[in-house]
């Protein structure tokens, strides 16, 4: 199983207008899986941003397969 991602990312409504992001950076959940989607790695993305840690990543990644299983009524 990935991170627990809640040990790695907040949402609070004074901060990126309430996106998701990385606890103690301003840097954006998006962001992170927009890297990912596009084929960078883990060591690409810490290059770039290098306050990062390869479990912050992972609980990105953690985050969005939760989202993904959140089951709504299609009519």
């Amino acid at each position: 199983m990935g991170a627990a991602w809640r040990d790695y990312i907040v949402s609070t409504p004074g901060v990126l207008r309430g996106k998701p992001r990385i606890k103690g950076t301003r840097i954006p959940v998006s962001l992170i899986l927009g890297y990912l989607a596009t084929g960078s790695s883990v060591e690409e993305i810490i290059e770039e941003f290098p306050d990062l840690k390869k479990e912050q990543i992972i609980a990105c990644l953690d985050y969005a397969r939760e989202l993904s299983e959140f089951e709504v009524a299609v009519s």
